[in-house]
């Protein structure tokens, strides 16, 4: 049976974008968002579990962000996990309520921001070059195989390469448009 799926590599490919999308959706732009805080995980209960899973997140005022941790033993672990998120946020404890007031972006967190959306498109990209990479190694397996003939394999490979490009494009004009949206030009 042969190993080569272009709907599967495409969905992958797509997927690394979309994650990329949900990233950059996590990085503030100076005002409150709730999905910044989607990246977090906490270590509670043994285990890493995401901040939404343990606490209600809200944006009770522009430049504040409210979370309400339901279990009181698991808010020294989630005002932990926002401050070593390298977020820049600065939690304010009020009982099982978490205070998250957003500071006022300065041109260096910019940067800094900007830097950090460059990374994780890189992330992606890589992401999308690894699933070029199992398409490719599937088609020459099937080849030696003898399931497809090398003319079928080299046009596959066209067109696995076409759909990379395709997914890094995409992926770079995320980038740029978050990377645009935080350095305010």
């Amino acid at each position: 049976m042969a190993k080569y799926d272009k709907a599967d590599l495409e969905r992958r490919m797509r997927g690394a974008v979309e994650a990329l999308r949900h990233d950059l959706g996590g990085l503030r732009t100076g005002r409150a968002n709730t999905s910044l805080l989607d990246p977090i995980m906490v270590e509670a209960y043994g285990q890493r579990m995401p901040l939404n899973q343990m606490a209600t997140v809200s944006a009770p005022e522009p430049r504040l962000l409210s979370v309400q941790v339901w279990d009181k033993s698991s808010v020294g672990p989630v005002e932990k996990a926002i401050r070593s998120a390298g977020l820049g946020l600065n939690p304010i404890n009020d009982g099982n309520t978490l205070r998250l007031p957003i500071p006022d972006l300065t041109e260096e967190r910019r940067k800094e921001l900007a830097k950090l959306a460059n990374q994780y498109a890189e992330k992606a990209r890589i992401a999308i070059r690894n699933v070029r990479r199992d398409g490719m190694e599937n088609l020459k397996a099937d080849e030696a195989k003898k399931e497809i003939s090398e003319d079928e394999r080299k046009r596959a490979e066209t067109e696995v390469q076409k759909l990379t490009d395709e997914c890094i494009k995409a992926a770079d004009e995320v980038a740029a448009e978050k990377e645009k949206e935080i350095l305010g030009r």
